[in-house]
This record gives structure tokens, sequence and C-alpha cells, in this order.
């Protein structure tokens, strides 16, 4: 087993970006454009014209998405490594209250609520199919 690095020792790491795979790019867009003002940074369509992938970004905080179908045809082989992965995303927010009212419409996942650790949260349903929770620190919910 390899030894633990001393926080000296450790490389730097500077950014954690989620690449988010999904069957289609396109209705994944207005989730984070419509209701959180991020620009679109990069969209890079297929053969077929549909995006392969996409580039989001606000405020310091970027999201990819990438299709499946262009995950394989990059790495053959890899269609087996996608099934039953998943991962959900948890965002801060100064503001949940605005936050909600930016996510009328979307699935509600788990509704607002408090938690133990002294966070209101909720959390939703991106249209990849993909949780995606907020939450306000130090709040009453």
């Amino acid at each position: 087993m390899q030894q633990p690095h001393t926080s000296s020792e450790a490389p730097r790491l500077k950014q954690l970006t989620p690449v988010i795979i999904v069957d289609a790019v396109e209705p994944c867009l207005p989730f984070w454009v419509d209701r959180f003002g991020f620009a679109i940074d990069a969209e890079v369509p297929g053969p077929d014209g549909a995006l392969q992938f996409a580039i989001l970004s606000r405020d310091g905080i970027e999201v990819m998405y990438q299709t499946r179908a262009s995950v394989i045809a990059d790495h053959p082989g890899t269609e087996a490594e996608l099934n039953g992965h998943s991962v959900g995303l948890f965002i801060t927010v100064d503001d949940l209250d605005a936050v909600e009212r930016a996510l009328d419409g979307a699935p509600v996942v788990k509704p607002r609520h408090q938690t133990f650790y002294g966070s209101s949260e909720i959390y939703v349903r991106e249209p990849g199919g993909n949780t995606v929770g907020f939450a306000q620190m130090g709040t009453e919910a």
C-alpha cells in the first residue's frame, strides 16, 4: 500500500470539473444557461450535427457534458465501464431562495430541507438524469 502524502508533499490540485456523460447534450444546456446564467464556452458537434461535447461556466464553476456515444467512439471497449456509475453534484450557494425560484419546474429529487450539519438543501434532476444538490450553509429551512 502506498504511503499517504503529507500536505506539503501532495501535488496541488487546482480545479475539479465534472464531465457528465449523457445520451444527448442539447437538452442539458438550458438547465444551466436559462436557470443559472451559465455561458456555453465550447460546443463540439458530431458528424450528424448533434453536439457530442459542451463546456459551460459561470463564476469559476465549470460543467462539461459529453455523449455516451462519443466516449465510446473515443475509447472503443469502454461501453461496459459507463454502466452503473453515477455522481451527484453538490453546489453551495449564497441564496437558496433564488436558486429554488430558478429551479421552478425541474424534477425534485429531495425537497428543500434542513440538514443536521446546518445547511438548507434542495436536490433536483437535471435533463441528463443526474442529481444536482444546492445548499446554503448556516441557514434555517
